[in-house]
This record gives structure tokens, sequence and C-alpha cells, in this order.
């Protein structure tokens, strides 16, 4: 549970990555590679402000991902990345004006009970990266 900040943070910056996407593909317009090059029009689009920003926050995201990781079980840490789509609808919802209808909240409510049940489940679980301790060590381990 001491890592919970940095899955929190990991979560956090996948959903800004995400609302920063959007934005900017709102910006650019319909998208059609119709009499241009696909190739600068990907640039085009992968080039501009909002979705390059995007795009680094996932990376940013990403190299919090692999830290977390580094120290948790897997099976706690990811089912954690569905927080990002609570996050996610309840920003949209609110700068994209976005439908959050019933059950859309029905489904947000579903993905938060799983998550704190998940939460719970790593109570008193120990870093499984730890390196050993020196008490723990046995005779049959000491080579000299």
């Amino acid at each position: 549970m001491k890592y919970i900040i940095f899955i929190l943070f990991t979560v956090m910056t996948n959903a800004a990555a995400q609302l920063m996407l959007k934005q900017g593909m709102m910006s650019m317009g319909p998208i059609s590679f119709e009499g241009v090059n696909p190739l600068v029009r990907l640039l085009q689009i992968v080039f501009s402000p909002w979705v390059f920003l995007g795009l680094c926050t996932f990376v940013i995201s990403m190299a919090s991902h692999l830290y977390v990781l580094s120290k948790v079980e897997l099976s706690f840490a990811y089912p954690f990345l569905s927080l990002a789509y609570v996050a996610v609808a309840i920003f949209a919802y609110f700068v994209f004006r976005e439908d959050l209808n019933g059950w859309r909240i029905a489904g947000i409510a579903c993905i938060c009970v799983g998550t704190i049940l998940i939460a719970q489940s790593g109570r008193g679980h120990e870093d499984q990266t730890a390196s050993i301790r020196p008490d723990k060590i046995g005779t049959s381990e000491i080579v000299r």
C-alpha cells in the first residue's frame, strides 16, 4: 500500500494524457488523409501542441507505471489503471460536456468497488522486490 501514491500518479497522468489527446484532436477538426501524403498528415497530428503534450504525458505515465511494476505485483497494480476510466469520464463531463448518464455512473461505481476490493487484497503484503534481509540469510547461503 505504500506505493499507492505512485499508482494514483500513474492513473492521473494517464487520464490527463487522454484529455489532452481529445483536446488536440478536437482542435484539428475532422481528420482526412485525402489529397495529402499520409506521413505528412500523421506528423501534423503528432506534432500539434495538445497531441504532442498528451503523448509526452503518456511517456511520464508509463515511466511511473514501470516504477510501480518494479515494486508491486502486476495483479495488484494493473487493475488500478481502470480508475483512469473513472477520471476521464468525470473530467470529460466537465471539460467537454460529454454525457454522463445513469449507465456510465453505474459502470464507474462498479470500477470503484472493484478497485477498492483489489486495494484491500494488497494490505499486509511486503514489497515483492525487496532485497534479502541479512537476518534472513541462512548459513548455507553464505559463500566464503
